[in-house]
């Protein structure tokens, strides 16, 4: 009997010891990221690399991974890729760690019109690394519409009535002021609206709800909408543009003659999290030149590293912009910080609330 036990705690242990080697064998890091940012054709290459397991949970608006991450859930997540309208206040908020750029060596590379701005700055530390940026564009069904629409006006033309559809985020209010003239002379106005202005805004969008079919809140629900001939143009992003072509769907791309919003995406580390080695690969590995070609190819959006163009066709770099960065960017008013968002969140919940 007691050799029996002496046996049967012995294989105990060895199990406990195998059941520890593998866990430190497959590390495991989790995000918290926009669509697009985890696809297996380049987190398979990081998980190999480094043998560990990527998990990714999918955000749907900036305001969703706040209170997410303000209702305590920072250390459930390793990795975020905020965009610049809410990257300071996460900063600001200690909801992120500052970075040691030293353990990023990619970060050399990333584009310094990105790198230099003070989205991520805080006290002289840095917040985040830049990894994709784009614009917010009018997305339009070509079979209705054979040339680009010129102007945002069109989503408020009453031939189509319930054939359109915005994002269901309060950046439709920035679109709505700039066709209010509120973005000049001073674009970054749009970020920071008075009471009036916001009453005009408000104004504006409930015009438009008799043509909205629905507000989409994924990207997956766009491109539903298009391919079921929901709706013939929406405010969107490149990613849409990427699956419908994808699809071979008739579908166009435009910057209107009122310019658009635009943002900057952010890999940030949590101040929660507890595989910071492990997040700090990650940053590294998704800023990497070859890595950012990778997920230019699933979602159609502009590389922060601009080495990425050594492996692109001459049509990808001017698609993407990167043969005239300078001139396209004076297009995109890129999300900043706004100081009032809990002001402009109750006006979109008013807008949506009202029949």
């Amino acid at each position: 009997m007691t050799t029996r036990r002496f046996t049967l705690w012995l294989s105990l242990l060895a199990a406990i010891l195998l059941l520890g080697s593998c866990s430190k064998k497959t590390p495991s890091l989790n995000l918290l990221v926009w669509e697009g940012y985890a696809d297996p054709s380049f987190v398979r290459g990081f998980e190999e690399r480094y043998h560990c397991k990527v998990s990714a949970s999918y955000m749907g608006s900036s305001d969703e991974l706040v209170a997410k991450l303000r209702g305590g859930s920072a250390g459930n997540y390793d990795v975020i890729s905020p965009s610049s309208d809410v990257a300071t206040s996460i900063a600001a908020a200690s909801l992120a760690l500052p970075l040691d750029i030293s353990k990023i060596p990619a970060y050399s590379q990333l584009s310094p019109q990105l790198t230099s701005l003070p989205l991520v700055r805080l006290k002289g530390q840095v917040y985040g690394v830049p990894f994709m940026w784009g614009p917010d564009p009018l997305i339009y069904d070509t079979t209705v519409f054979p040339k680009p629409p010129e102007s945002w006006n069109v989503l408020w033309d009453p031939k189509y009535r319930g054939k359109i559809s915005v994002w269901d985020d309060l950046s439709t209010m920035y679109m709505a002021a700039q066709i209010l003239g509120y973005d000049k002379p001073d674009p970054s106005q749009l970020y920071d609206l008075t009471d009036e202005q916001l009453e005009q805004v408000k104004k504006k969008v409930l015009e438009l709800k008799p043509n909205i079919r629905k507000m989409w809140s994924t990207a997956g629900e766009l491109t539903n909408l298009f391919q079921n001939h929901e709706v013939v143009a929406a405010m969107g992003w490149p990613l849409m543009t990427n699956q419908l072509r994808k699809l071979n769907f008739p579908v166009g791309e435009t910057i209107p003659k009122e310019n658009t919003t635009g943002w900057i995406d952010h890999l940030m580390i949590t101040s929660g999290s507890e595989n910071q080695e492990l997040a700090y690969k990650f940053l590294e590995y998704m800023v990497e030149a070859q890595t950012q070609k990778k997920v230019t190819d699933i979602t159609g959006y502009t590389p922060a590293n601009p080495h990425a163009a050594q492996d692109m066709t001459p049509e990808e770099i001017k698609s993407l912009h990167l043969d005239d960065v300078d001139n396209y960017q004076k297009r995109l008013y890129f999300w900043q910080n706004v100081p009032r968002r809990a002001k402009y969140n109750e006006i979109w919940n008013e807008v949506k609330a009202a029949q």
